[in-house]
């Protein structure tokens, strides 16, 4: 299974050797191709240089191991068509883009209403219902 990564799941992953962490190399392990794309992977950049430095480090290595892609222009017509508020909407386009069959987010707050719902081929899942679907 093709699987995008949002940039909290990165973070997350890169912060500490956690659940998250533990996850990522779990379903790789298992065969399914991890997905990033540049927006998401700045965010995290961001994120970690400004709360948890160590972790840039980490993030750096853990994109090793994922298939990163580059969207060449962004599909605004696609993007207006998503049900997220605007700085979200990359984030399914490119899953829908690559065409990613899930895509893994701890964002409740702007996410968490499509946990659960498959949009335009990509299931949208919370870290720990994709593990529970797919590590039984």
């Amino acid at each position: 299974m093709r699987i995008f990564l949002d940039a909290n799941v990165l973070f997350s992953a890169a912060k500490s050797d956690g659940a998250v962490r533990q996850l990522l190399g779990l379903l790789e392990g298992a065969g399914h191709t991890l997905c990033v794309d540049g927006y998401v992977i700045e965010e995290a950049r961001r994120n970690l240089s400004a709360k948890a430095p160590a972790g840039v480090a980490v993030l750096a290595r853990l994109l090793r191991g994922m298939q990163a892609a580059s969207v060449q222009s962004r599909d605004t017509a696609l993007e207006a068509s998503l049900p997220l508020p605007p700085k979200d909407r990359p984030v399914l386009a490119a899953a829908i883009h690559h065409r990613c069959e899930a895509l893994v987010t701890g964002d409740r707050t702007h996410f968490g209403a499509l946990y659960g719902r498959t949009i335009q081929g990509v299931a949208v899942h919370s870290p720990r219902s994709l593990a529970e679907l797919l590590l039984k």
